[in-house]
């Protein structure tokens, strides 16, 4: 199965932190499950660490691609269908590059890990 991991959860499993649910690490422990971040999780955290927002364990052109790597994660990029689907969306949610993901998972018909309970006000798929 496929799943679009929220930049936090991918953050959080990387850096192994203890915040994940047991049904995310479960699911992203299953090897038969592929995991997807979304160019927008990637421009995301680019943002915070340039603006001292979010500090890293090693910079970011060595960790990103490691990371991906290391963890069997593809990107998914943005495309115009997301950028069409994100248009269509009720402004439940304020963050852009939350409100991206949700339209790409949308468009993708795939669940996204993530602990933002705002996600759920949209009818997307939710693994927590």
């Amino acid at each position: 199965m496929r799943a679009l991991l929220d930049t936090n959860t991918f953050l959080w499993f990387i850096s192994g932190n203890d915040k994940l649910s047991d049904a995310a690490k479960i699911f992203i422990a299953d090897f038969n499950n592929e995991l997807i971040l979304s160019t927008a999780s990637l421009w995301e955290i680019a943002i915070k660490v340039s603006i001292g927002k979010l500090e890293l364990l090693q910079p970011y052109d060595k960790l990103m691609p490691q990371q991906l790597d290391e963890n069997d994660i593809s990107v998914l990029p943005i495309t115009l269908k997301h950028m069409t689907k994100l248009i269509e969306l009720p402004f439940h949610h304020r963050d852009p590059f939350d409100r991206l993901i949700i339209a790409q998972a949308l468009r993708e018909e795939i669940p996204v890990i993530s602990s933002d309970t705002i996600f759920s006000d949209y009818p997307v798929k939710l693994i927590w």
